[in-house]
């Protein structure tokens, strides 16, 4: 870690004396910052899980409490920390299949004994804001979102379920109640943290709060500048279908051009029945793999609207333009014309149209790459700790 960072962490964990040095002797001091981490559930490798991982390193020390650890799926990296899991990781196939207990969340969190820390910070886009502490405790919620199938997405993700219509027509009434619970929820960090200015207007939307925007950590050190033109283009994330994979896809099997697509998901086998013959899927690739795939690229495509939208910005680190529906994160990450371009509808036809008129000579490598390096892990982990000592 940047030795500027362990020097503030040092500061911060190191005993403090009494504001008033005369009302106290200095040998009295208040005890050393004791921190705890809160995450949803470790079952699946994406951009959340990366501000856990630089919250871990920051905080080496700091447990971590989820609701369900699913070990094969979750990044190798999680198995070197110390992980605690609620009662719902005991039961029949919750790591493979935590969706089951949903219903069980809310009480799965807030049955988490989380006792005598003096800062948790917790990482949620559902359940993990909710846990009750003791009064003393200070709370930061590091909110990805306002829980999706609860507030945006409430309609698409009752229809798109695969469930009988008696079983979605069933969880109508469960969803409202976590809505009531949710809302509740909200309320118990004493401060909120979200990845963009898209969430924290959702989040004013759906928890009437105020939420400071701290954008999450890339590892743009990680992956090198590409000076290479390169030969296919690519799209990859987690092929769940609010990302509408299906729209590059069909994108392009009518232009007959070759794409590369990383990520597994529940839309794959929906997208490989869309796909054209120059469409290749790479399922789970690892890091070093994903850096080849990012510096062999013409580009990215981004066509769905992200709370931020870190693979895009890998991407750029590389040298990459994005094409990108211009909204949400992206308005705030990729500048139109220099480091991408904009499609102005989310449809196949935008898509295809943005992949015939691409300009390569239009676009700097190093300058997109600067443009990435904005959003580093290292400022994440300057700006976390600067909000810290603000409210401590």
């Amino acid at each position: 870690m940047d030795e500027f960072i362990q020097g503030r962490l040092a500061v911060l964990a190191a005993p403090a004396i009494s504001d008033n040095a005369y009302a106290a002797p200095k040998s009295v001091a208040t005890k050393r910052l004791n921190v705890a981490l809160v995450h949803d559930y470790l079952v699946q490798d994406g951009g959340a899980e990366r501000v856990l991982a630089a919250l871990q390193d920051m905080f080496p020390t700091a447990p971590t409490y989820v609701l369900v650890h699913d070990k094969t799926r979750a990044h190798p990296q999680f198995l070197k920390r110390k992980i605690h899991t609620s009662y719902l990781n005991k039961l029949p196939a919750a790591q493979r299949h935590y969706q089951w207990y949903m219903p069980l969340m809310a009480m799965g969190v807030e049955h988490l004994d989380i006792s005598g820390f003096d800062l948790v910070i917790s990482s949620s886009s559902s359940f993990a804001k909710g846990v009750i502490l003791p009064p003393e405790t200070r709370h930061i919620c590091y909110c990805h979102t306002p829980t999706r199938f609860l507030w945006q997405d409430r309609i698409s993700y009752v229809n798109d379920l695969p469930q009988p219509r008696l079983l979605r027509t069933l969880l109508t009434p469960i969803l409202h109640r976590l809505r009531t619970w949710d809302t509740l929820a909200a309320a118990r960090p004493d401060y909120i943290v979200t990845n963009s200015l898209t969430s924290q207007n959702r989040i004013r939307r759906y928890y009437q709060r105020e939420a400071s925007v701290i954008y999450p950590p890339v590892d743009v050190d990680r992956v090198p500048l590409s000076q290479i033109a390169g030969s296919f283009w690519l799209a990859g994330g987690r092929l769940v279908a609010y990302k509408r994979f299906d729209l590059i896809v069909q994108a392009f099997a009518k232009l007959d051009m070759p794409l590369k697509i990383f990520g597994v998901g529940p839309e794959e086998k929906k997208l490989r029945a869309l796909a054209g013959r120059k469409t290749e899927f790479w399922g789970h690739v690892d890091d070093e793999t994903k850096i080849k795939l990012y510096t062999h690229a013409i580009g990215f495509i981004n066509p769905q609207i992200e709370d931020f939208g870190i693979t895009a910005i890998e991407a750029m680190a590389a040298g990459k333009p994005v094409i990108a529906f211009g909204q949400g994160g992206a308005s705030e990450t990729i500048i139109d014309g220099v480091t991408g371009v904009y499609i102005e509808a989310q449809t196949w036809a935008d898509i295809g149209d943005a992949v015939i008129r691409f300009q390569p000579e239009r676009f700097d490598a190093p300058t997109i790459r600067r443009q990435a390096e904005k959003f580093s892990t290292l400022r994440f982990q300057t700006e976390i700790l600067s909000f810290i000592e603000g409210v401590r």
